[in-house]
């Protein structure tokens, strides 16, 4: 899909949304370092503390696909401003929360605020970036997300050692800055007519929350209210004149082959941090701070390739970056899952491959899908993508979890292993590799041209 949209000066919006994508990263990894001080504070057991990351992660789902269906009908500036505002509300009511609900309360109000964000750095490019640039535009977004995922347990580490976890919820409110930038850059739209389907919304909406409730919380009843629900659901867009999804869109074969690659890969963008963090901790013995250091160099690095990924996309397509990156992912798995627990140097350079490959798979996959959409699909299409990967990302690191409880010392499936005492980890390591290399013959069995063409405005 080609915009008619784009003006001179579109990069400034572009550097504009990675900003806020740094904060809006930042605002979900820096609250998991703060989760054994609140805690503490609190005297609260891990299930109820966990819910200050929890519920973030339900409502950053289900909002990045209703801003998605609203960037439909509504003026994306609008959206974007509204967003913020929620953002800068719930950081307020955080910061001087006085109690545990009120700091969920603050994070609820947060994410829905903060899930535009998602939604905008896939829509934004889209519109308003020629095409031939765009691979540039997503570099920049994806870079952005990268660097606040390397800085943000770093800066949470200082933060909470120096004064406060209540600080944290200041550093939010940095996103406010770019709000008069997105109103300057950002085109005046006007609304397109047409009704909002609140029932399926929030049919959605319920059924993603309980979803991701009975994976968090592993129980089989709300595994049963999930069903209800999203069985009322499919009724519902099915039956409704003007339907919060329309089912069509997954009679584009080539969409529904991507969204479900898509997910394949980019599950990996939360197993990795949510489990790299845990090997150097219970293998290698290292501190939060310490994991923090030797986290930061890969991430860092792979926000910067970002740069030169989107620029790789432009010049040899899609399909290349993708090839790249998830070659970079194989062989950083086999050798993880060969060398865990060996070295913390060695764990610091492997992750410059490791993240790169997955930044350069987040372009790549975003350029790939949005080209299979029309202009009046792009905003739910490209929304349901964004919330796909977060709950297929949920689903995997509840499965880690529950692989690394149940067997935290057991022998590694790889033959060659060299470590010792994180048998675990690198089988787990090693099933990331054999997956990968899945879906590297899945994405090229699906999107066989040599000649990317996008989808031509319906």
């Amino acid at each position: 899909m080609e915009s008619s949209h784009h003006r001179p000066d579109s990069f400034r919006i572009i550097w504009t949304l990675a900003f806020a994508m740094v904060i809006s990263v930042m605002n979900s990894t820096m609250f998991n370092v703060a989760l054994p001080v609140l805690r503490k504070e609190f005297g609260l057991t891990s299930s109820e503390v966990s819910w200050v990351v929890t519920a973030y992660i339900i409502v950053y789902a289900v909002g990045s696909v209703t801003y998605g269906k609203l960037a439909d009908r509504f003026p994306l500036k609008n959206l974007i401003t509204a967003g913020l505002v929620l953002f800068a509300a719930g950081s307020l009511l955080g910061l001087f929360s006085t109690s545990y609900w009120m700091i969920i309360a603050g994070r609820i109000l947060q994410s829905m605020g903060a899930s535009v964000i998602p939604a905008s750095s896939m829509l934004i490019p889209m519109r308003y970036i020629p095409g031939e640039k765009r691979g540039r535009a997503l570099g920049i977004t994806s870079a952005g997300m990268a660097l606040g995922t390397a800085i943000g347990p770093i800066i949470a580490g200082f933060i909470i050692g120096l004064v406060s976890w209540r600080f944290l919820f200041l550093i939010s409110l940095l996103v406010l800055v770019s709000l008069p930038l997105f109103r300057r850059h950002l085109p005046e739209e006007k609304s397109q007519p047409g009704r909002t389907d609140l029932a399926g919304g929030l049919l959605l909406a319920a059924g993603i929350a309980l979803l991701l409730l009975s994976i968090t919380q592993q129980s089989w009843m709300l595994c049963g209210l999930t069903v209800v629900v999203f069985a009322l659901f499919y009724l519902r867009i099915h039956r409704a004149g003007d339907p919060f999804v329309a089912p069509g869109i997954f009679r584009n074969k080539k969409y529904t082959a991507g969204l479900i690659i898509g997910c394949m890969i980019l599950t990996l963008n939360l197993c990795v941090p949510y489990l790299v963090p845990q090997m150097l901790s219970s293998v290698n013995g290292l501190s939060s701070m310490e994991t923090g250091l030797v986290m930061f160099p890969g991430a860092l690095l792979a926000a910067l390739l970002g740069l030169v990924g989107g620029r790789i996309a432009d010049s040899k397509g899609n399909r290349f970056l993708v090839a790249c990156a998830l070659l970079l992912q194989a062989a950083s798995y086999l050798l993880f899952s060969t060398f865990t627990g060996t070295s913390t140097m060695l764990v610091a350079g492997l992750l410059i491959l490791t993240n790169t490959g997955l930044t350069f798979a987040q372009i790549g996959m975003a350029g790939t899908v949005s080209r299979t959409l029309t202009s009046r699909q792009t905003g739910v299409g490209m929304g349901i993508y964004m919330m796909a990967s977060f709950i297929t990302g949920a689903i995997g690191t509840t499965l880690i979890g529950a692989v690394l409880d149940s067997g935290g010392s057991s022998a590694s499936l790889n033959p060659v292993y060299q470590g010792q005492g994180g048998g675990a980890f690198s089988s787990v390591f090693l099933i990331f590799a054999v997956w990968i290399i899945g879906v590297v013959a899945l994405y090229f069995t699906v999107f066989r041209q040599s000649r990317e063409t996008a989808v031509q405005t319906s």
